[in-house]
């Protein structure tokens, strides 16, 4: 028999790290403060995806001090691999939804309760959304705020699928549709290539109002890069959604 002991937590905080020595603990600490606000209940899993700048064992001696969070260590397997590691552990634990955010705080930790009511809904995607009222890019240097703004009006006319944010990594997902999808891509555009497998998959999607800061000056330079091949990943996925029938619909 099912307890409210022995159920599941409704979401895991998934978080991969790659040579994030400097704000490992900063991230820890501030994610693992606002769960503990929630009246839901949640987990926090982190993936050190093959650090080596000295993140590994940073993050055992922090999971030893603080507890409180699931630790894998991984082989190197890019932002897209280290998400399916999560997406794997979540279902192990079965765990209903996992919520994706990057380690360098970028995506502001009190938001994670905006995800919650969604998930109670039932909604099988919930995207953070940065173009809609309550939504911001703050501090977000001038090319990274110009290619999500164009980005975005290009991925919008082609998944057509309700959302004014597509390509914004901040966002949940029921674990059961995640292990459906066959993703390949081992960096940001699985972002994109999530969102299609969603409306090939006839998940239902909405989202919720949040804002993008950008890396603090103690971090390293981010990894998210500029080069034809990023948009051309991009522009793959959101071509092959814009042949997927897909009609809105609610949980």
């Amino acid at each position: 028999m099912i307890t409210e002991s022995t159920r599941p937590p409704l979401f895991a905080v998934v978080v991969p790290m790659y040579n994030e020595r400097v704000g490992a603990e900063r991230c820890i600490r501030a994610v693992t403060t606002e769960l503990g606000k929630l009246s839901a209940s949640s987990a926090f899993i982190v993936i050190d995806d093959g650090s080596s700048d000295g993140t590994g064992p940073l993050l055992d001696r922090i999971l030893s001090d603080l507890g409180g969070f699931q630790l894998i260590h991984q082989a190197n397997a890019g932002y897209g691999g280290a998400l399916v590691t999560g997406v794997r552990a979540a279902t192990e634990r079965g765990i209903p939804y996992v919520l994706f955010m990057d380690s360098d705080l970028t995506n502001p930790p009190a938001h994670i309760a905006r995800f919650v009511p969604p998930m109670l809904e039932g909604w099988d995607l919930i995207k953070g959304c940065r173009f809609s009222p309550g939504g911001s890019l703050a501090d977000v240097p001038w090319q990274r705020a110009a290619f999500s703004h164009v980005g975005n009006i290009v991925a919008r006319a082609l998944f057509r699928v309700g959302i004014a944010d597509c390509t914004n990594g901040f966002r949940a997902i029921r674990t059961d549709l995640a292990m459906r999808m066959t993703l390949t891509e081992r960096g940001f555009p699985v972002i994109v290539e999530e969102l299609y497998w969603a409306k090939k998959l006839g998940a239902t999607i909405t989202s919720v109002p949040t804002t993008l800061h950008t890396r603090s000056a103690d971090q390293r330079p981010t990894l998210f890069c500029y080069r034809w091949d990023t948009f051309r990943r991009y522009l793959r996925h959101s071509f092959r959604a814009a042949t997927c029938p897909w009609r809105l619909r609610r949980p």
